[in-house]
């Protein structure tokens, strides 16, 4: 199984240093990652997220809210969709057989439209309280204009599923092989997500999605920096859950050795695994093993 880490368009909100703790200046804009995961797997490729996708690059206010586009401003580049980056990798879109969303927000599952044919899992409450729109934030949130796809959804219930390095009821997918499963971590949205992904024998990836946004959130001592922390509140469903899933997944990044753990929109986590820029996007010679190594080592499979 070969795992490559995408950033499918980033985000650059407002506040500069005071939300992503790294821009120098705090009145200019800030970068966030969109951090996708595409999956060579014996059942076809598999997208994790799809982040922004063409559609949203040709005609953003037709497609998001204009209180995103302003308080976020995404860094429209074709070449950073999914389905660009996949190509970019010798790959054919067209065996995109399978997404695993994390949540229905519109900068994780903007790219749908651009793979009609996948088959698109995620937990049924996701899945219907978007639908609902019952909010003002939720009809800024959850777009209905990117989900053309919706007759190929599967969904599943969020109570099903067994036990996973404390977490609870997680399932493995239908038509996916067993090294990727989906672990409820509600908080964020009801339905939200997190998917992991079993690369070589023991070590898993771990993509907790938008349950943190920070990577020192992860730390003994946690911080998160003060726009993040904010936009978090501002967005969440369920408070408690969502610290009490941040606690969990903070155990597990402080004493695991065999899972690593990592967020959407953390540019330091990101540029860790997938060893580029944020602002780069994925290519084949990048990913290629090189001559002499041994093409199961853990450093060449996880691009």
């Amino acid at each position: 199984m070969i795992v490559h880490h995408l950033n499918c368009i980033s985000t650059c909100p407002l506040g500069g240093r005071l939300m992503d703790g790294r821009t120098r200046s705090l009145a200019g804009r800030g970068l966030l990652t969109c951090h996708c995961l595409l999956i060579e797997t014996s059942a076809g490729l598999v997208l994790v997220d799809t982040g922004f996708g063409l559609r949203d690059v040709a005609n953003p206010r037709s497609r998001i809210s204009r209180f995103f586009l302003g308080l976020v401003s995404p860094d429209f580049r074709e070449e950073m969709t999914a389905i660009r980056q996949i190509q970019r990798l010798g790959l054919d879109p067209r065996d995109v057989t399978h997404i695993v969303l994390s949540h229905l927000d519109f900068d994780h599952a903007g790219g749908l439209d651009d793979f009609p044919h996948a088959t698109v899992h995620m937990l049924r409450v996701e899945r219907d309280y978007a639908f609902q729109q019952k909010t003002w934030m939720d009809r800024q949130r959850f777009r209905p204009q990117q989900w053309s796809t919706s007759g190929n959804w599967r969904v599943y219930q969020a109570g099903d599923g067994e036990a996973w390095n404390g977490f609870s009821r997680v399932q493995q997918l239908d038509g996916l092989p067993p090294e990727l499963l989906v672990v409820p971590l509600r908080g964020h949205t009801f339905g939200h997500a997190g998917i992991a992904v079993n690369t070589t024998g023991e070590q898993w990836l771990f993509n907790a999605a938008d349950a943190y946004f920070h990577h020192a959130e992860m730390h003994a001592r946690p911080h998160c920096t003060p726009g993040l922390r904010m936009y978090q509140w501002m967005l969440e469903k369920d408070r408690t859950a969502r610290f009490d899933n941040q606690r969990r997944l903070r155990e597990l990044a402080l004493t695991s050795q065999a899972v690593t753990v990592f967020c959407s929109h953390d540019v330091t986590e990101f540029e860790r695994l997938a060893k580029r820029a944020a602002n780069v996007p994925a290519e084949r010679f990048m990913n290629t093993p090189r001559a002499g190594r041994d093409p199961s080592s853990r450093n060449d499979r996880i691009a």
